[in-house]
């Protein structure tokens, strides 16, 4: 999967666990899905996935790995995939903005990324086939990109990684599960949130000022395929200044995440949120609380690796150096119900 910050990778065998641990669950809801690391993995553990996403290139990976069921497009993808593989580098405007203006992927494989792009558009794939492809291209991009993992700035020189030749694979999918076929959203959380008819909703919503939409703005062109007016050094989309969540704002946040506990129809929420975010534990706690029985699992792990290299001027030369190298991520998990009581093997210290 692709690099990201936020990413639930060292926390996700305790998501499911928690998921697990209610003997009535069926359904989970991911309303926030991002790369669909926990929706995968909830897949994979036997539950029925609806995950959400509003950005295009999220709502692309969620098709693929939580709606896409491998026994289904397992076979056509690696076939396609195969047949991409051997297109000839075609360099145009993606390669101009991406790898000339900007320099986040040598010429050489933002050529081969446009010559498959283009043939995904022009061929008459079924849904969710496409966004399997989709998917796949992103991935292998992600794997020769010359970034620290966000697209807000590319490096000073190529990465050795960006030196290595594209190579395209079947991204990581998983069989229909037993619980029944898993579905993708592309809608506001707050409207998703009215959608999901699930057991357990996981919010991870984001914590802070950072825009989603402008730390991957080139997936999200790269999916769209849209040429957009683009703006800065990094040729960012011009959407990103007008696509705003008020999860990104300190004084929105909160009203938002009410809504969205609000608006849940589940018994369990599980939601994820760290010790950077906007909102402190006591805030997240007092949304919580009125729903019933509450608990809460804490980890801590080192910071994205941005936040740990340093504050450089454009010139390279390092003019500051970053805060803490470590936080605290939380895991609050709420119950309308006695439901918290019935639970079993918690991951609770």
């Amino acid at each position: 999967m692709i690099k990201y910050i936020g990413s639930k990778r060292r926390l996700v065998d305790d998501i499911v666990r928690i998921f697990a641990a209610f003997p009535h669950v069926r359904s989970v809801g991911d309303l926030f899905s991002g790369t669909s690391r926990v929706g995968l993995a909830a897949k994979r553990a036997g539950f029925r996935v609806v995950a959400n996403d509003h950005n295009a290139y999220a709502h692309t990976l969620a098709v693929c790995h939580v709606e896409a069921d491998a026994e289904d497009v397992g076979e056509p993808a690696r076939r396609e995939l195969r047949r991409l593989s051997e297109l000839p580098p075609t360099p145009g405007p993606f390669t101009r903005t991406y790898c000339e203006e900007a320099r986040f992927f040598h010429p050489t494989n933002g050529a081969r990324i446009e010559a498959i792009r283009n043939a995904i558009e022009a061929a008459d794939h079924p849904r969710p086939l496409r966004q399997v492809l989709l998917a796949a291209l992103v991935e292998a991009a992600d794997r020769v990109d010359s970034t620290c993992g966000v697209q807000m700035a590319y490096l000073k020189s190529w990465a050795p990684r960006a030196l290595r030749p594209l190579e395209l694979r079947v991204p990581e999918l998983a069989p229909r599960p037993a619980h029944g076929p898993c579905t993708a959203l592309e809608l506001d959380a707050e409207e998703a949130v009215r959608h999901m008819d699930v057991d357990v909703l996981y919010v991870d919503p984001p914590y802070n000022q950072h825009s989603y939409l402008a730390n991957y703005h080139v997936w999200e062109t790269l999916v769209r395929w849209d040429e957009p007016e683009v703006y800065g050094k990094a040729r960012k989309r011009a959407d990103c200044k007008v696509r705003k969540s008020p999860f990104n704002r300190k004084d929105t946040c909160r009203k938002a995440l009410a809504r969205v506990i609000e608006g849940a129809r589940a018994e369990v929420i599980v939601l994820s949120f760290n010790d950077e975010g906007f909102l402190s534990r006591d805030e997240i706690e007092a949304l919580l609380r009125p729903r019933g029985p509450l608990a809460v699992l804490v980890r801590e792990g080192p910071r994205y690796i941005g936040a740990r290299i340093g504050i450089y001027d454009p010139r390279g030369r390092k003019v500051g150096t970053p805060g803490r190298l470590r936080n605290r991520e939380f895991l609050y998990v709420s119950c309308t119900s006695r439901r918290l009581a019935d639970a079993t093997d918690l991951p609770f210290a």
